[in-house]
């Protein structure tokens, strides 16, 4: 008898990136049919109550570098390579990503069986004057309904010398309020940050952080869907004392060794708040160019 515990998956839309152009110019109604057709989960949390996620969505906020590499992800097919290769290995539920990562990868096959967060706000170009005013230039709640998706995430940064902040607020308090009316996830990733010339730096201490979880926690008209995306910094069991909103932490791009990155995972994914990881350039880029076992050794935390 067949194992009805294991989805039957469709056979996906495209095998080469070749054939994704050419479905974008000349059938791009594909995109809608392979949304309709794709296998979803049940539900956004699986049964062990962990989530491991693969992040994508830097390069459309302008943020192309990892590891010391200015132009990492300037290439899209390589980040598709890596990205399929990520979400192909055993443990890994989800992407986080744009609507243009997570079309090619839904053409390609690769979003089968898996949760997706929608990345919502990425107007906030990096480097740029008006980095604050962190607009919803990605996906909306109707376009992540549309779209069968499970979450919308957004960046909240909070600088009290840029009056700019005010205004992405109030837009990320609607996303939450929305997203919650629409039975969907909001993941809020929030940040103390400062400007240093005319780049913006986060104040990544424990206080910094508390403050942040504080006001990044408290938008919208409910919190019953609210989740937050968090930094590992020093003093964790303090800072996780802050919510108790499910959280996920990231991986940013780290600049320590591999080994001791992910120790702080660790120590970070035993709190009883912390459910999973959101890691982007740390599994895609890691040293050693080795994304399997990069990815491997993350899940191993996981779960």
């Amino acid at each position: 008898m067949p194992d009805t515990q294991t989805p039957v998956l469709p056979a996906p839309r495209a095998r080469t990136y070749a054939e994704v152009t050419e479905l974008r110019a000349r059938h791009p109604e594909a995109v809608a049919a392979a949304l309709a057709d794709r296998v979803r989960r049940p539900s956004f949390v699986p049964e062990d109550g962990r989530l491991m996620v693969v992040a994508a969505d830097h390069p459309a906020r302008g943020a192309l570098s990892a590891r010391g590499r200015a132009d990492a992800m300037a290439s899209r097919t390589e980040l598709l390579d890596r990205l399929r290769t990520a979400l192909a290995r055993p443990g890994v539920d989800g992407l986080l990503a744009t609507a243009d990562i997570a079309e090619d990868l839904l053409l390609l096959g690769a979003l089968e069986d898996k949760v997706v967060i929608a990345s919502m706000n990425r107007g906030g170009l990096a480097g740029s004057v008006f980095e604050m005013d962190d607009r919803m230039t990605a996906y909306d709640v109707p376009g992540i309904v549309e779209s069968g998706f499970d979450a919308g995430k957004m960046l909240l940064r909070i600088d009290r010398d840029d009056p700019s902040t005010v205004a992405t607020m109030e837009t990320c308090a609607k996303a939450v309020t929305d997203l919650n009316r629409a039975g969907k996830v909001a993941m809020v990733e929030p940040f103390v940050s400062f400007r240093d010339g005319r780049k913006v730096v986060n104040d990544l201490s424990p206080e910094g952080v508390i403050t942040s979880i504080h006001v990044g926690q408290g938008i919208g008209a409910s919190s019953a869907r609210t989740w937050m995306k968090l930094p590992v910094v020093d003093d964790m069991e303090r800072v996780m004392e802050a919510t108790t909103l499910p959280t996920l932490i990231l991986g940013g791009d780290p600049v320590a060794a591999p080994d001791a990155t992910y120790e702080t995972w660790r120590r970070a994914l035993a709190l009883p708040a912390v459910r999973g990881l959101v890691v982007g350039r740390a599994l895609l880029f890691p040293p050693d160019d080795d994304v399997a076992a990069a990815v491997d050794t993350a899940v191993s935390l996981v779960r």
